[in-house]
């Protein structure tokens, strides 16, 4: 892989339950954008679709990471895996290159460092990428509901495995 391919601008979205989490990677270590909409309510897969519009427009990425979510992928929501789909679409529609990858691809990569579960993924991650760590939730309690903020790591989970999968990493 050459230094050029290393340094496309990627964009990693995971569907929550009230919205997505993203990314937008130069390389592995250079955050350029993130977030994690709540859009929660009536129409949301809508607005989801909207608001990923305009973040293919604003950032015209090279690349777009999302979960497989196919029967062979990462077992989620009919909702969710629909709007996965959707996205897919409209990647395609703009000519946009998509990658997707399983969670037992993503957890595989990170067993590397020791990590096999989501909180500590995102610690790995805010080690490296120093501007995400304040966006590191507090570790999830059995009976709480997931963090939105943690779709943030999740969508980096994706870029690094997608980054990972075209080339072997130098070592940090």
């Amino acid at each position: 892989m050459t230094s050029q391919e290393r340094s496309k601008l990627v964009l990693a979205i995971y569907f929550q339950t009230k919205g997505f989490g993203f990314v937008v990677l130069q390389g592995r270590l250079s955050p350029v954008d993130w977030g994690s909409p709540d859009l929660a309510g009536p129409d949301r897969e809508k607005r989801s679709l909207k608001h990923i519009d305009a973040l293919l427009r604003l950032h015209t990425p090279d690349v777009l990471v999302l979960q497989d979510t196919t029967k062979t992928g990462t077992r989620r929501a009919p909702r969710i895996r629909a709007v996965n789909c959707r996205t897919l679409e409209l990647a395609k529609r703009r000519g946009l290159p998509v990658h997707t990858h399983p969670r037992k691809e993503v957890i595989g990569y990170f067993e590397k460092f020791g990590a096999t579960t989501k909180h500590r993924i995102a610690e790995i991650i805010a080690e490296h990428i120093p501007a995400l760590s304040l966006y590191v939730p507090p570790p999830r309690k059995p009976w709480k509901s997931e963090d939105p903020r943690m779709g943030i790591f999740e969508a980096a989970a994706l870029v690094w495995t997608y980054l990972q999968s075209t080339g072997p990493f130098p070592a940090f």
